[in-house]
């Protein structure tokens, strides 16, 4: 365990700051929204919201702040729910316009108090993104929806261009890591639903440092590709107050490099965010739209090859 013990350097993150992170807030707060950044006291939340070279990222939180789940990672209050905002939808669209986001990432909280947990709210906010803007590409971070299928159904029905969800860590560490109502078998599921059931490319992310195992972390990339997930990350666990789950050790760089070059080289995901502060929806816009780019160029270069073999 690392209790009490110092971050290494390579933890390090810029804090929030600049005119631009003063912008982003200032709209959030206008239209009432919350951020799984702020939320979650994601480590670049700095990164990304203060550049001043773009319209940066902002992963918006739907469905409240308040979680129906207990997860012994998380930092999101647990219980106190409330009703759906039926006009945070086009709250949100109107954000995105006014930020000037062109990629943005949708995420919400568990609402198991909901009947369909909160689904057809979820996907009404992508439409209502894809109405204002159909060129803004949508990238959604769902929960597992009880494992209900119609849930999900409702999520790709809304066309997303990624759909993602969390199985956070290895088989053997679901417990403690996760409330007891998120599981291994049913995070796989989900992300099979969607592969099978659509075209939209299927994203993932896994926490290091909570005590896993290489093996284990290899078996779950093989599990991943089987269900077909296209992308996966990488990140650091940091704990977020003394009553959360003990972080078991920091992973050193170059371990999260070798997972990154397992990921892409051998298992061939179509990209693999790695390191110590990477979360799911770090660079999340610009990774995405050049890993696109590269298999274009790669399925031209190979039909090029074909009609070149076949005037032969």
């Amino acid at each position: 365990m690392q209790r009490g013990r110092r971050k290494p350097d390579w933890l390090k993150s810029r804090p929030p700051s600049g005119s631009r992170f003063t912008e982003i807030k200032s709209t959030l707060r206008d239209h009432d929204l919350h951020t799984v950044c702020e939320e979650a006291n994601c480590p670049n939340m700095g990164e990304c919201w203060s550049g001043n070279d773009g319209p940066g990222t902002a992963t918006f939180m739907l469905m409240g702040d308040r979680c129906s789940r207990g997860c012994n990672f998380c930092d999101v209050e647990t219980g106190g729910m409330e009703p759906l905002d039926p006009d945070e939808p086009a709250n949100v669209a109107d954000a995105v316009a006014e930020i000037g986001l062109d990629y943005v990432v949708l995420t919400s909280v568990d609402r198991d108090d909901l009947a369909d947990g909160g689904s057809a709210h979820f996907a009404e906010t992508i439409r209502a993104i894809k109405r204002r803007d159909p060129e803004v590409l949508v990238e959604t971070l769902i929960p597992d929806f009880g494992g209900d299928p119609e849930a999900v159904r409702r999520i790709i029905d809304a066309e997303p261009d990624v759909i993602a969800h969390n199985v956070e860590t290895v088989e053997r560490l679901q417990w403690p890591v996760r409330d007891r109502r998120a599981n291994y078998e049913q995070s796989l599921s989900v992300l099979d639903q969607v592969d099978r059931e659509s075209d939209i490319h299927t994203k993932t992310s896994l926490m290091l440092g909570v005590g896993e195992y290489d093996h284990e972390v290899y078996r779950t990339l093989g599990d991943l590709r089987e269900v077909g997930v296209d992308v996966v990350t990488f990140g650091q666990y940091l704990q977020p107050s003394r009553s959360h789950l003990d972080v078991f050790e920091y992973v050193h760089p170059d371990v999260f490099e070798t997972w990154r070059r397992v990921a892409e080289e051998e298992f061939e995901f179509l990209y693999c965010a790695s390191g110590a502060i990477v979360r799911s929806s770090y660079k999340a816009g610009e990774l995405f739209v050049e890993a696109l780019l590269r298999e274009e160029r790669s399925a031209e270069d190979a039909r090029r090859r074909a009609r070149a073999a076949g005037g032969d």
